[in-house]
């Protein structure tokens, strides 16, 4: 893959849209509020029946809209989005989500703090329609540096704080996995931080909608299977990867049996639910309590209490 070495501006801010008129002029407004002014936007459509396109093409020559005619995977969509890419860096911003009005400006300098550093992320707000929910890292700053190994065993990057640097996707054999709908970011990531440090702005300098239409919240059952294929392609990809990150490739696995005994749970099937935990219970002591939950009650009584104790948790 090559990216485009037209140079234009030194920040390309990668917007990907499917349907996404709704929030769409707040993210784009949110990006022509940067005190930053050195960026481009490229804009890809990826088929969108809604007036997308007629908001977008309203904002002038520094977004650059394109569009396929036929829907593709969200990796594919992204990858066609940063071959058009002009800038020495590359940031992702999501059509539901929203930049405050420095992120750019505080997060671009710190590449320069060490050549080494392939990424830089922030905090985050999660918020819906009554307000906020909670801040990513809060008082818990995230790891910093080589961080590989924490982001195998917990992912905690949010795509809208990210920030890469051009020369990181160079030496990759490939960008956006097409084959991924749901963790095309995660893995590309990933892959990044095994060879280049992440940097951390603690700055809550984003916020990332929650809301039932959204991508993630409408496509959960896609995750499962697509960590599984990541997991996969890791061990292909290093070697000695199962020796040298076997208890990481544990707690990878025992996420996919979660996420799969959530999705059986859901759907009504307590037997094939529990199969999928089982395996995983001595892991870890919630899964245990979880196992044993699901044999006397159905899963909308759990999602009854998660939901009452989140709003007491998190209420704004």
């Amino acid at each position: 893959m090559e990216i485009n070495n037209q140079k234009k501006s030194t920040v390309s801010v990668i917007m990907n849209c499917l349907n996404c008129s709704k929030y769409l002029r707040e993210a784009i407004d949110s990006v022509f509020s940067q005190t930053y002014k050195d960026w481009e936007i490229i804009f890809w459509d990826n088929a969108s029946t809604d007036d997308s396109a007629e908001i977008v093409k309203s904002y002038g020559q520094k977004l650059r809209y394109f569009r396929n005619e036929q829907t593709y995977s969200l990796g594919k969509a992204r990858n066609l989005a940063v071959e058009q890419a002009a800038g020495e860096y590359i940031a992702f911003l999501d059509c539901d989500d929203i930049w405050l009005p420095e992120k750019l400006e505080k997060q671009v300098p710190i590449f320069n703090n060490d050549s080494k550093i392939g990424l830089v992320f922030s905090d985050a707000v999660y918020f819906n329609q009554k307000g906020k929910v909670f801040q990513l890292y809060d008082k818990r700053k995230p790891p910093e540096g080589y961080v590989f190994r924490q982001l195998l065993k917990k992912y905690f990057l949010c795509l809208s704080t990210a920030i890469i640097k051009r020369e990181t996707l160079s030496g990759l054999n490939e960008w956006f996995d097409d084959r991924f709908d749901y963790i095309e970011e995660a893995d590309l990531f990933l892959r990044i931080a095994h060879d280049w440090k992440l940097a951390y702005v603690n700055e809550v300098l984003a916020k990332y909608r929650m809301h039932r239409e959204s991508w993630t919240f409408s496509h959960q059952y896609l995750s499962a299977g697509e960590k599984e294929i990541l997991i996969k392609k890791l061990l292909n990809l290093y070697p000695d990867f199962s020796k040298e990150y076997s208890r990481e490739i544990k707690a990878m696995r025992a996420e996919v049996g979660r996420q799969k005994f959530f999705l059986s749970w859901k759907d009504g099937n307590k037997k094939k639910a529990q199969e999928y935990l089982r395996p995983f219970l001595r892991i870890e002591k919630k899964f245990l309590l979880l196992y044993i939950f699901s044999y006397f009650f159905p899963f909308s009584f759990y999602a009854f209490l998660l939901q009452k104790y989140r709003k007491r948790t998190y209420s704004p």
